[in-house]
């Protein structure tokens, strides 16, 4: 038969485990290895055209001479006298079975540990089900591929290799104040980008300037009269959240033990106009996957929940401020009202599909993709603004040259719309629930667990496609255009492509590195990031002591006879001793990446006095960067930078810091040991004081 170039095609037809698989490769000539089996030669995308026709091709021993196998083989192109024409583009998909190489070699499973899966272990069950790998319910000492933890990066210790699907730190950045200051920190430099955020104060550190700020304004205006909604740091479901409209109607915060300091917390301007549906305001509950840190790698689930409240929306007023079924959009406050309606509709009930709400809002003439486009501007800016500190976190648990698992995570992303259509961010979920059911109650006082059909629509896709895209054989794949073994496909533009055995479409979209183009340039703190971790020096630490603060300005250059070493102490101090005071929790003296951030901000501004605070924080950057890559630099001062220009993590050739009491004189050069002779005992000590001083919700 002629193919349309004129040229003779077949088409070689056998079965693999029962079911039929198609490539296409060339027919003639055929080349044999050393042990008889065609070596199919490995080309570019597929491509197929009309005009085959079927042959069988004889069985081929495998490489252990046991197994048989046949194989499907699809070619396209033509024959030119004696020779193989290819028509450009073919593919290969040879499997002897299911799981198995092209030489009908047994494949080795993915595995997955669920033994710490906790809440999500249902939806992680199903998914590993679906794509047909293997689950470890109870863990074992043998390493396995991914590790899925249901609280932190540390539920499980001793991991050295693999995929764990949380990164160090999240849990803390995902506080509420932390979340608060790495926002303001954005803001300061781009305020224009960073307006999605409510505006902020964090108690009790800041009563006082909250009390003065809204005192101000009151005296200004008479009329003005906002409500604020008031946050405990490490809240979650709702608890102790509340609203109030004075200063004087703040709860005293309970102390979290005996003899500890109050309970921090979060004030913030409530959005008073929020956009209504059936009269009731709802939030959205958006999964983003961080699948990577370096390079930095987000996705967005197409599909996401709207929570709704029970009863309807009423501008606050002194009367309805404790009305929680009114103003709190929480899932677990709600489900405990009457008016809470379970339903089995994606569309209906106080529990829907993002996609449903939107049809709605599309019908009423709603422009719903520049909504979209400026949900995923939110997402993409809100993870740049934690990206710097988590970098922090990361090296302290898996410092550069150590062995240790990579990490990826899924994050909950709470958004609130305007009337006007303006998204807010409300919160990050660094664990959102990935339950899959919920409890109802059968009779008075009797609850069991029923399956909920629209959270499992929509957490299990999040959960099968975060899988899809971690899959650890993609990484020995082509950087173009990928193929596991199972059968699925990643093209170069992030996007998992429909997998062969009927698992369903992926609703993962990528939205970095795909728009960085235009959000690059937020990415100010990660170079700072990577000039902190520079000469942090021992591995494993997370503060910058004195010795080595006096190492980073000498090296960069930016003492001067106006600002003097003596000058540079103060300056450490005082930042320093701050946000020591404004840690309550931390155990390690120093200066931490926040501080550092402020202390750096300073010097820029005193340094470039004409331009504005972006300005003058790029800058000192481009001044630092280029002092410390300068060929006159000695060899420990010559490490490339790399953040966006991508943030580095390095710090084996800083100085090893000297921490010292604040007050106390500096030692002398000679008295501080180079850092190549920290014992890996010091090392050990340093990371132990960084776990120690992450206390996990």
């Amino acid at each position: 038969m002629s193919d349309c170039h004129g040229g003779t095609v077949q088409r070689l037809d056998v079965d693999q485990c029962g079911e039929e698989d198609e490539c296409l490769v060339p027919l003639s000539p055929v080349l044999l290895d050393a042990s008889g089996v065609p070596v199919i030669p490995v080309p570019a995308p597929e491509c197929r055209t009309p005009g085959t026709e079927e042959m069988k091709i004889g069985e081929n021993l495998n490489q252990r001479g046991r197994e048989q196998h046949r194989v499907t083989v699809r070619a396209i192109g033509k024959v030119v006298g004696d020779k193989w024409e290819a028509n450009g583009n073919y593919s290969t998909g040879i499997h002897a079975q299911e799981d198995g190489d092209k030489h009908g070699k047994k494949r080795k499973l993915v595995t997955v540990d669920t033994s710490k899966a906790k809440t999500s272990l249902e939806g992680v069950k199903i998914s590993v089900r679906m794509l047909k790998w293997k689950e470890i319910p109870s863990g074992r000492r043998a390493p396995c591929d991914i590790y899925w933890h249901g609280v932190s990066f540390h539920d499980s210790e001793n991991i050295t290799s693999g995929q764990v699907n949380k990164f160090p730190g999240m849990l803390e950045m995902s506080r509420k104040i932390n979340l608060s200051r790495a926002v303001r920190i954005m803001e300061e430099l781009f305020p224009v980008e960073y307006d999605f955020y409510p505006r902020s104060w964090i108690l009790p550190d800041e009563y006082q300037q909250f009390s003065a700020q809204l005192r101000m304004v009151k005296e200004c205006d008479d009329t003005f009269n906002p409500t604020f909604i008031v946050k405990p740091d490490s809240g979650s479901q709702g608890e102790g959240i509340y609203l109030i409209r004075d200063p004087a109607e703040l709860k005293p915060a309970p102390a979290t033990a005996a003899g500890a300091q109050a309970r921090q917390a979060v004030v913030q301007e409530y959005i008073g106009k929020p956009l209504l549906v059936d009269k009731l305001k709802f939030d959205i509950r958006l999964y983003v996957l961080l699948k990577s840190l370096e390079p930095l790698e987000i996705y967005i689930a197409k599909e996401g929940l709207t929570r709704f409240c029970t009863e309807p929306y009423q501008e606050p007023s002194q009367k309805n401020l404790g009305q929680v079924f009114m103003h709190l959009t929480n899932y677990s406050l709600n489900v405990h009202s009457g008016n809470f309606v379970h339903s089995e509709s994606q569309s209906t009930g106080s529990k829907r599909t993002l996609s449903s709400v939107l049809r709605r809002l599309a019908a009423k003439g709603v422009d719903v993709k520049r909504v979209w486009s400026d949900i995923i501007a939110l997402v993409i800016k809100t993870v740049v603004a934690v990206v710097p500190q988590l970098k922090v976190y990361y090296q302290a648990d898996i410092p550069p040259g150590k062995p240790g698992p990579s990490c990826f995570q899924i994050l909950g992303f709470d958004i609130l719309l305007m009337k006007n259509l303006k998204p807010i961010l409300l919160e990050v979920n660094a664990n959102p629930s990935m339950r899959i059911e919920h409890e109802q109650e059968v009779s008075p006082g009797v609850f069991e667990c029923v399956p909920s059909p629209v959270d499992e629509e929509v957490k299990v896709a999040v959960i099968r496609d975060t899988l899809r895209l971690v899959d650890p054989r993609l990484k020995r794949a082509s950087s173009c255009q990928r193929r596991s073994a199972g059968g699925e496909e990643e093209a170069g533009d992030g996007q998992v492509r429909k997998h062969p055995d009927g698992v369903p479409s992926p609703c993962l979209k990528q939205v970095y590195p795909k728009y960085s183009r235009q959000f690059n340039y937020l990415r100010l703190v990660e170079r700072i990031a990577a000039l902190f971790v520079r000469f942090l020096g021992v591995k494993g630490n997370m503060r910058l002591g004195p010795t080595a603060f006096r190492t980073f300005i000498r090296n960069c250059k930016l003492s001067s006879s106006n600002f003097t070493m003596a000058s540079v102490d103060i300056l450490y101090i005082d930042i320093a001793r701050r946000w020591s005071g404004s840690l309550p929790d931390s155990r390690e003296a120093g200066m931490g990446l926040p501080a550092f951030v402020e202390a750096f901000l300073y010097l820029a501004a005193r340094r470039f006095k004409t331009q504005t605070p972006r300005q003058q924080a790029a800058s000192l950057l481009d001044l630092c960067e280029a002092q410390l890559e300068s060929p006159t630099s000695g060899p420990e001062e010559r490490r490339s930078l790399s953040c966006g220009r991508a943030a580095s993590r390095g710090g084996a050739g800083a100085p090893k810091p000297h921490l010292q009491q604040p007050g106390q004189a500096p030692p002398s050069p000679a008295a501080v040991p180079p850092a190549r002779r920290a014992s890996s005992q010091d090392c050990r000590r340093a990371k132990a004081r960084s776990r120690e001083a992450r206390v996990e919700n």
